[in-house]
């Protein structure tokens, strides 16, 4: 019973903010860190679902970006939130994504590799990636 209750407590965690809330979410793995990755028009939300020892948001950021990224298939215009649930304005269509953001911003360029999808017991597994800048 102890075990049921937890594991209830645990899926809830990354049931995604309420804009969110009823979508499929990715789960993907990028640099250490592993987010449930839901997609809604524009937007794209990045739970953390891993423990970590005191993150800050400038690194979790930039990998709640690639995340987002590599779920949605477009690059990453703005991405606001803190070290556990971050939200990213998606910028597929350039012109529109020019429009949103106040000042213009020099993305960084990473190369990312693919390395298969992580599987553990009843998981049904998450894409794993280590990304690099260049």
């Amino acid at each position: 019973m102890i075990r049921v209750l937890a594991l209830l407590m645990l899926a809830a965690c990354s049931a995604g903010t309420p804009h969110f809330r009823d979508l499929p979410a990715t789960r993907v793995a990028v640099n250490g860190s592993v987010f449930d990755v839901r997609l809604r028009g524009d937007l794209a939300e990045a739970v953390r679902v891993n423990s970590q020892y005191a993150p800050r948001l400038g690194p979790i950021r930039d990998r709640a970006a690639l995340a987002m990224a590599q779920v949605s298939g477009c690059p990453i215009a703005d991405v606001l939130g803190d070290a556990a649930v971050t939200v990213g304005v998606l910028a597929c269509d350039q012109k529109a994504a020019d429009r949103l953001l106040m000042a213009a911003v020099t993305p960084t360029h990473y190369e990312c590799i693919d390395f298969g999808t992580y599987k553990s017991g009843l998981d049904t597994g998450y894409e794993v990636f280590e990304c690099t800048p260049y």
